[in-house]
């Protein structure tokens, strides 16, 4: 694992930060790869029940692919190229865990797609969010053709896609691209406190409620209410729902194990 990608951890949360500010934290190989071992990691570490994602420096969350790697790249590389930044996204999207993105500046092209892999999205008042590679000859390839439909809609994705134009913070908000907006200075501590509040609660259904809302995006409301019935016995069947109801009767804050 590279310092091109960090990580602290606190109180249930863990902090993943993308770190090559000097090239605005721009998405390569190496990056990627640091960036899937670090999930991994918390993929599986109990004591991590929040994920945080964020850009180191003041002016980006990952300002895209690095240029001089992606123009390397030929059609058999390029398809390469693609399928493993859509593996360590679909990783995020996927982890049982919570992952907010801290978006505290420009997330355009795959740093557009690397937010919108996470299930929350909060964004500095500084932040800009875009898919520029029309402007390069290529269209999204991280998956931004298939979630940037699904959280905003068809046409103003294709608005977005197709002229590669900017949205600023406030307009990402209002098209729910974003869940929240703080001031850039209160970015990281509005998200951290969100977090944590996250972390207090049962690990067991954090990940339960996960799993059946990302079924509602891929299944029939049938299918979807079926697939909900089971993971919710599910639940009903952990200690952690007799200490939450037992709680809730004793007046008192619940103790969750993850059991």
């Amino acid at each position: 694992m590279n310092d091109t990608v960090t990580m602290t951890q606190l109180d249930g949360v863990a902090v993943i930060t993308l770190n090559r500010p000097e090239k605005l934290n721009a998405l390569n190989t190496e990056l990627l790869s640091a960036l899937e071992a670090h999930l991994f990691s918390v993929q599986t570490d109990r004591s991590v029940r929040v994920v945080v994602l964020t850009g180191s420096g003041p002016k980006a969350f990952a300002a895209g692919a690095d240029i001089s790697e992606l123009h390397a790249q030929d059609g058999y590389s390029g398809r390469l190229y693609a399928e493993k930044g859509q593996r360590v996204l679909n990783l995020i999207e996927r982890l049982g865990k919570p992952v907010i993105a801290a978006v505290n500046g420009f997330a355009l092209g795959g740093g557009c797609e690397l937010s919108m892999a996470c299930h929350m999205r909060f964004a500095a008042d500084t932040a800009r969010f875009g898919q520029p590679e029309i402007n390069l000859g290529i269209i999204p390839g991280f998956g931004g053709t298939q979630r940037l439909p699904r959280l905003v809609g068809t046409p103003k994705a294709l608005e977005l896609i197709l002229s590669g134009d900017m949205l600023g913070a406030s307009d990402a908000l209002s098209i729910g691209l974003v869940n929240r907006v703080y001031s850039a200075n209160e970015l990281m501590d509005s998200t951290l406190a969100f977090a944590r509040t996250l972390a207090d609660k049962a690990p067991l259904a954090l990940t339960a409620c996960l799993e059946a809302v990302q079924i509602a995006g891929d299944t029939s409301l049938l299918e979807g209410l079926h697939v909900e019935a089971s993971v919710f016995s599910r639940t009903c069947g952990t200690s952690d729902f007799k200490e939450g109801t037992r709680a809730f009767v004793e007046k008192r804050q619940a103790a969750f194990t993850g059991t």
